[in-house]
């Protein structure tokens, strides 16, 4: 290997900072993203269901019982 080419001796480069403003949007989506996963998987069933039937409680079922969600 060449030495001359890999210069080892350089200091670690420190992360950027990445200004919040620019985050700020992600988190908001992810967050609403995050909700919708918890109303699909928690609510969505009875008089609060967006779909008809019981297509997204019976998909979801097995999920429902290992986040604790009581479906029975």
């Amino acid at each position: 290997m060449r030495q001359d080419i890999i210069n080892l001796t350089d200091a670690p480069t420190r992360p950027v900072a990445i200004p919040i403003g620019e985050i700020l949007p992600w988190l908001a989506f992810a967050g609403t993203l995050a909700l919708l996963f918890l109303y699909f998987i928690g609510a969505e069933q009875g008089a609060t269901a967006l779909l008809s039937g019981q297509y997204v409680h019976e998909t979801v079922h097995d999920g429902r019982h290992l986040l604790g969600f009581p479906c029975h």
